[in-house]
């Protein structure tokens, strides 16, 4: 798939980018309890009577954009801004109760890292597993079987249950196998901080690696320092509307000012 298109103008050609990922006046509503309620029983019990009061809340309100294919993309915002929300629309884990989502291409999600390993099984055991639920065959994980582990730096460890594995190895091999095959959409959820300093090093220069392949990196984080070597345009979520769009130094300059 290549990055961009040509059209001629005169003699001239002139690159033009294309769209991959495209929202159309996107909304996600949640119905939620206007109360606490502590047991399941207790909610069982309440729903029959119908005393229990919903109220609605709007994850995300008439969001339109585009991320065009080969960028690193950012999203900031304030906790509950819905910029997770909008990475669960993208990657059809979540269904818009109003709009459209277009996406062009493979998507490689990585919404919780390590989400689908199983704790009582070991560290091969799991990056199988785990292939298998990013779409991957056991032929296709067995060719990077050995690049995964190198990377996450858990050769000692590999045939240990994931269980014993601590916080940070765990999230290295998640981090591992969800980038073992170059995407056509990775999208990240604030992994920038996984490990340690050298091994954050390493994940951003992978990420950076894939753009130079050809792929698409949408992520959110609130590493804004990070975000502005990284990416090359960033969209500022706020109460789950689109506040600004543009070029990473600027638009983190007006989230910056706003929330002084």
């Amino acid at each position: 798939m290549p990055t961009v298109s040509e059209l001629e103008m005169g003699n001239t050609p002139i690159a033009v980018a294309r769209p991959i990922i495209q929202l159309e006046n996107i909304s996600v509503r949640y119905r939620l309890p206007s109360e606490r309620i502590n047991t399941f029983k207790e909610y069982a019990i309440r729903k029959i009577q119908r005393k229990i009061k919903i109220q609605d809340f709007w994850a995300l309100t008439d969001v339109s954009m585009q991320v065009n294919q080969g960028e690193v993309f950012g999203i900031i915002g304030n906790n509950g801004a819905g910029k997770s929300t909008m990475l669960k629309v993208i990657s059809k884990v979540l269904k818009p109760t109003k709009g459209r989502v277009v996406v062009y291409g493979k998507i490689a999600p990585l919404l919780e890292l390590g989400a689908g390993f199983h704790p009582e099984l070991s560290g091969r055991e799991n990056v199988f597993l785990n292939g298998a639920l990013l779409g991957y065959s056991r032929q296709e994980m067995e060719a990077v079987f050995d690049e995964i582990v190198d990377f996450a730096e858990l050769d000692r460890f590999i045939h240990s249950p994931i269980r014993t594995y601590s916080s940070g190895m765990y999230a290295r091999l998640g981090f591992s196998v969800a980038t073992a095959h170059v995407p056509d959409i990775l999208i990240l959820d604030e992994i920038l901080s996984v490990g340690d300093e050298a091994f954050q090093k390493k994940s951003r220069e992978r990420l950076l690696n894939f753009q130079q392949r050809g792929a698409t990196v949408l992520m959110v984080s609130h590493a804004l320092d990070s975000m502005i070597g990284m990416c090359d345009r960033i969209a500022w979520l706020h109460e789950g509307k689109v506040r600004m769009i543009g070029e990473p130094e600027q638009v983190i300059a007006a989230y910056r000012e706003g929330n002084l």
